[in-house]
């Protein structure tokens, strides 16, 4: 039964092999790279987006109601227009 101690060498040698290589550096590298470059971006945290979306929805709603409060008013100025022309 020397598979699995076999399969642990190598395991540990990959392990050892993948820890010496530039992989890590390259990692790191592209890591800072694209961290900077999504700091140059006009970029929004996920909580400011939700905050921008709640803000909208309640907009929305307040923009509603007004166009509903507009077409009762109109109708109630229609109505008053129309009994002042029959006195």
């Amino acid at each position: 039964m020397t598979s699995p101690r076999l399969f642990d060498e190598i395991g540990n040698k990959l392990s050892e092999l993948a820890a010496n290589s530039p992989a890590k550096d390259i990692e790191k590298n592209v890591k800072a790279l694209l961290g900077s470059a999504f700091g140059k971006l006009d970029l929004v945290t996920r909580e400011e987006f939700d905050v921008q979306r709640e803000v909208l929805a309640h907009v929305r709603m307040k923009l509603h109601e007004l166009e509903e409060r507009v077409i009762h008013l109109e109708a109630e100025l229609a109505r008053s227009r129309s009994q002042a022309s029959e006195d």
